[in-house]
């Protein structure tokens, strides 16, 4: 009896050690099966976000379209959007422009930039939800705003006129996710060149004729372009920068463009990986 009883018992010594090491060993386990994901994303490359015409506007992130393309290529001085492999990626139809009718449509596109104005969707449901709210100006002199100004620090000293603009000369009176024309009509926060132009005339012409702001896309008299918009270079609620009092805020100029290492001649800037039609 003795002889069978001492080899159980060691035998159910061995098992108990055994099983105190597994047990241990499975929090272990668990943690490295845990670590793995962060470590994983750690190592993911980090996004780089650049922007387009000015900081705080239209922003692209970088990606890729295809295996070894990315979809932009990123100012590591400035953060400035420099090249371009898909210049249409996120853009619609401009839509009509007076003394543009000649330029068939999908031709001239734009970049919405309505979902990014963080504030667009609460200004026009939470608050201005097609009626007048309480205490509203009834008339359309410059008056101080509080709860705009806490919202947008911007309206406090708007110098947008020297003073002789406010709000409501360019936003709509009840569906303020929306600008507004001379006629009290809407217009589309995307489309603030139709708003710009009831006073800046001259430029909106130089806009239309190439002359000014900036473009991209396929420069052939027939080609797609894509067109930026009056907001996304220029900040209306900021226009007399600082000690100078004038103008918009200057951007750091981009050093001027280099051939890659073993070109003779930008031949290759003719080619597109991307097709444009």
């Amino acid at each position: 009896m003795k002889r069978i009883i001492i080899p159980a018992a060691a035998l159910a010594l061995c098992g108990a050690a055994i099983l105190s090491v597994l047990a241990q060993d499975k929090p272990a386990a668990g943690a490295a099966a845990a670590a793995a994901p962060a470590a994983a994303a750690a190592s993911a490359p980090a996004e780089v976000i650049c922007f387009e015409s000015r900081k705080g506007a239209s922003e692209i992130t970088k990606r890729e379209i295809q295996p070894g393309l990315p979809n932009v290529k990123c100012s590591p001085t400035t953060g400035a959007a420099l090249w371009y492999s898909d210049p249409y990626d996120g853009t619609v139809p401009m839509g009509k422009m007076p003394q543009m009718e000649s330029i068939p449509e999908g031709l001239a596109v734009v970049k919405p930039r309505s979902e990014k104005l963080n504030l667009l969707a609460q200004c026009g449901t939470a608050c201005h939800n097609g009626t007048y709210p309480v205490g509203f100006p009834k008339t359309n002199r410059p008056v101080p705003i509080p709860t705009m100004e806490a919202l947008l620090p911007d309206a406090k000293n708007l110098q947008h006129g020297r003073g002789r603009v406010w709000c409501l000369d360019c936003h709509h009176t009840t569906k303020r996710n929306m600008l507004v024309d001379h006629y009290g009509d809407p217009i589309s926060i995307d489309q603030s060149q139709l708003l710009c132009g009831k006073c800046h005339g001259d430029k909106l012409r130089d806009w239309r004729d190439g002359i000014h702001g900036k473009r991209i896309g396929d420069f052939t008299s027939t080609g797609k372009k894509r067109w930026f918009t009056c907001t996304e270079c220029h900040n209306p609620h900021n226009v007399q920068d600082g000690a100078r009092n004038k103008g918009f805020i200057q951007l750091q100029p981009e050093t001027p463009p280099q051939l890659p290492r073993g070109f003779k001649d930008a031949a290759f800037e003719k080619t597109h990986a991307i097709p444009q039609h």
